[in-house]
């Protein structure tokens, strides 16, 4: 068992851009293992991933704020708190707030992204 102690002031540690358009902070939950990348995910309005794929799949628990999820070839789908999405492994997407509000999920990515 392992126990990750909360952060006392509750800010994000981690602003990453490179796989971004717009403003986005992601902090992992416990340290990656096994091909498992675990993070809370928080998106300033517009803000989203680039199009991606994970090798193994990943899930999406939406926390706060509402956002939109886009499948290649597809219209972009609302999501919003109490959502959880599988995106299947391969499958190409991308993930982010609506222009409107923010969006903070859980991202459990399996595999290689």
């Amino acid at each position: 068992m392992i126990i990750v102690p909360g952060r006392s002031n509750g800010a994000p540690t981690s602003q990453r851009g490179d796989t971004f358009t717009g403003t986005v902070w992601a902090d992992p939950v416990v340290p990656a293992s096994d091909d498992i990348v675990v993070n809370t995910v928080f998106f300033q309005p517009g803000a989203r991933t680039f199009w991606h794929q994970h090798e193994r799949g990943q899930l999406l628990h939406v926390l706060a704020g509402g956002g939109l999820i886009c499948t290649a070839g597809e219209p972009p789908r609302r999501i919003r708190p109490g959502d959880v999405v599988w995106v299947p492994p391969g499958e190409r997407h991308w993930h982010g707030a609506s222009g409107e509000t923010f969006l903070a999920h859980l991202a459990v990515s399996l595999g290689t992204t």
